[in-house]
């Protein structure tokens, strides 16, 4: 449980002043670092002309290769840290850029503010941001819900997830999960040009999230108004969800709040028929964004203190 201990100091760091725009324009950031590098494979490797077959194969290797050497950063980095309560703080300020845990809630608010105050231009605007479907499509009960489905998933994902596997594992866990989770966003989608190449990214990050997607869901749950609702409407539509980690959260959120969530939606132009998480609850409205937010900040809090506590048993 050492790595507990700096995976708490990340989150406190993120939380307090996120990823600070002065340093993102003078370095960039990990993940872009990470995105360049995918860039460059993606272009090498995943050939046109190739047979599936070849682009798959291609697909793996080009995986492994990315999470490889980001784990073998990481665990040279990690190396040669001091030992003790020193390098526990070294390795949670090295993680605190992978962990978007500010970052996630800037874009939400950013959403409920306008939607609150009766702007949905700015509203669809800034959920543009955060989601993949057609804004123009959205109404209010609309860009509520895929800002809530966005905060429960990129909770998972952005969050818990990594922080997850930076204190099973420190900085190569850590650094290895980013790796996973940016390659599946860049190539693990159902296109034309990645269905092949971006197999093995897509069943990786599948596999990476099984737990922490699981964890996402009971903190929600632990700290909902109705513990009972939001419990038996994660463990009841979870597995609806297309995705099969996906579902816990938004599942354990749509219960907390008491509101439907997933369902119906556009995105390029095409209606994708999911189905809905809470069926027969309430749309969300902007007031139910604020309550999720709220809602995540203390689930970020009580995991932070799990780890805390694990650190120092």
């Amino acid at each position: 449980m050492f790595f507990a201990g700096a995976m708490a100091v990340a989150m406190a760091l993120d939380a307090l002043i996120g990823w600070p725009p002065a340093l993102f324009a003078r370095i960039g950031h990990p993940v872009t670092w990470l995105g360049r590098l995918i860039n460059l494979v993606d272009g090498a490797w995943n050939r046109d002309a190739d047979a599936p077959v070849l682009r798959r194969a291609a697909g793996v290797v080009a995986a492994i290769l990315v999470i490889a050497l980001a784990t073998a950063i990481g665990w040279a980095v990690q190396s040669v840290l001091a030992s003790g309560w020193v390098r526990a703080i070294l390795v949670g300020v090295l993680a605190w850029p992978l962990v978007a845990l500010r970052s996630l809630h800037d874009h939400v608010a950013a959403v409920a503010n306008p939607l609150v105050s009766g702007d949905i231009t700015a509203a669809r605007s800034a959920v543009a941001q955060i989601v993949g479907r057609d804004p123009a499509t959205l109404d209010d009960a609309g860009i509520a819900r895929a800002t809530i489905e966005s905060l429960a998933e990129n909770a998972s994902d952005g969050i818990v997830a990594p922080v997850f596997w930076g204190a099973l594992f420190g900085l190569p866990g850590i650094l290895g999960y980013k790796a996973i989770n940016t390659l599946d966003s860049m190539i693990g989608h159902r296109t034309e040009r990645h269905e092949a190449f971006g197999w093995a990214a897509a069943w990786i990050d599948d596999l990476a999230n099984l737990a922490p997607a699981r964890l996402t869901g009971l903190l929600f749950v632990l700290l909902a108004p109705n513990r009972s609702r939001a419990w038996s409407c994660m463990l009841r539509d979870a597995h609806r969800h297309r995705s099969p980690n996906a579902g816990w959260p938004e599942a354990a959120m749509a219960g907390a709040l008491d509101v439907r969530l997933s369902g119906p939606r556009i995105y390029h132009g095409h209606v994708a028929d999911e189905p809905w998480l809470n069926e027969g609850a309430r749309d969300p409205a902007a007031a139910d964004i604020l309550a999720g937010l709220t809602l995540y900040r203390r689930a970020m809090m009580l995991l932070a203190g799990v780890f805390v506590a694990l650190a120092l048993l």
